[in-house]
Formats: C-alpha cells, sequence, structure tokens
C-alpha cells in the first residue's frame, strides 16, 4: 500500500486552508498545490503557495468513519469523555489526551490506527488551529 505524503497549512496571503507537498525553498515554505496534474518546478504563481509555517500539519494516510482525511493536529472524537488530538510521536500516529490531565503531549495517547481501521470510530470534529474551544476541559 503507498501512502501519499501530503501536508496542509494556512496560506500566509489569506489564511485559508491549502494542501499538496511541502516545499521549503530560498526561506519561505510552501505548498505545492496538487491540483495540476503535472506538477513542475517552476515558479508558477498559482502552484506555489506560501505558508504559514506554524500551521504545516502532515497527513496520516487515514480516514475517519465518514471518509475525510485525518491529519496531524485535528481534534477527533471517538465518543470518550474529551476530544483527542491526532499527533505523531515515535513512529506511530497517536490520539493524545495529555492535555486533558495537564501533563505534557505524548504522555496519555492510543494508537490512531487501530481505532480507525478496527474500530471504525474516530470522526474528525476540528484542529487545533480553528477549533481550540473544542478541547477546554471543565475542572
Amino acid at each position: 500500500m503507498n501512502r501519499q505524503i501530503l501536508f496542509k497549512a494556512k496560506r500566509k496571503d489569506n489564511g485559508e486552508w491549502v494542501e499538496g507537498y511541502y516545499v521549503y525553498c530560498r526561506k519561505r515554505r510552501y505548498i505545492l498545490s496538487i491540483l495540476n496534474k503535472e506538477i513542475g518546478f517552476d515558479e508558477r504563481e498559482n502552484e506555489w503557495i506560501e505558508i504559514d509555517p506554524g500551521t504545516i500539519c502532515q497527513y496520516t494516510g487515514l480516514t475517519d468513519k465518514n471518509g475525510n482525511k485525518i491529519w496531524e493536529n485535528d481534534i477527533c472524537n471517538r465518543k470518550e469523555k474529551y476530544p483527542e488530538i491526532v499527533t505523531y510521536n515515535k513512529g506511530d500516529w497517536q490520539l493524545d489526551y495529555s492535555y486533558v490531565f495537564g501533563k505534557e503531549m505524548h504522555t496519555d495517547a492510543c494508537n490512531l490506527g487501530f481505532y480507525v481501521c478496527e474500530r471504525n470510530c474516530v470522526e474528525v470534529i476540528g484542529n487545533i488551529f480553528d477549533n481550540a474551544d473544542l478541547l477546554e476541559v471543565e475542572r
């Protein structure tokens, strides 16, 4: 099985999400749009989109129960008490819920692939950039 190595990030000019191939060139970061089937490394403006590097997210290669791509930094619901954040740790895509206990990231997490493939119970409900309010914990 071949996994697409894709990224998404917010455009620097208008804050909209764009997905494609990540490119670092001349001390700037871009997403090279995948809309054009014959992507070359010329610098046509409509293919190279400058992005906010703080919003870069990698595609996990997995989709949720509704068929939506699951990206790093997505917020997912699998019908637990709190939603979880998609993270990458030591070669493993995880659903991280460490924030619930005020702990460092990757302290409390479970395997994303298991819950997507075996349980089919993961649903993307947002991301940490646009929907941080979903991670508010009542103490």
